[in-house]
């Protein structure tokens, strides 16, 4: 088993390994713009105690011309019904990582 910020970077950094949802605000912008916002969150290693207290790198924000943007990384079972009992096991774990306008969270 690996620990979950590494199975969180990875993810995160590689879009490998899960699911990748974008919100309504997010598919309304260009392609460019999806793109640049895409490689933001591929590009985040901001963490700190007040935004990662658990150490998971499972959250961030930053600013894109003028919007806050969110990315959140949550653990399902393998049948998305429930949430996963161990994050830590990619074997009974689906990850899913959505891609948010602050304002639509």
């Amino acid at each position: 088993m690996t620990d979950v910020k590494t199975l969180n970077d990875n993810f995160r950094q590689t879009f490998t390994g899960g699911r990748v949802m974008l919100t309504t605000g997010i598919n309304a912008k260009s392609q460019d713009d999806i793109a640049k916002i895409l490689s933001k969150v591929r590009q985040f290693n901001h963490f700190t105690k007040a935004n990662d207290p658990y150490n998971e790198h499972d959250f961030g924000s930053f600013d894109y011309k003028a919007e806050k943007i969110f990315w959140k990384i949550d653990y399902y079972d393998k049948n998305y019904q429930y949430l996963s009992e161990n994050p830590s096991n990619p074997n009974i774990t689906n990850r899913v990582m959505t891609i948010m306008l602050a304002s639509e969270y």
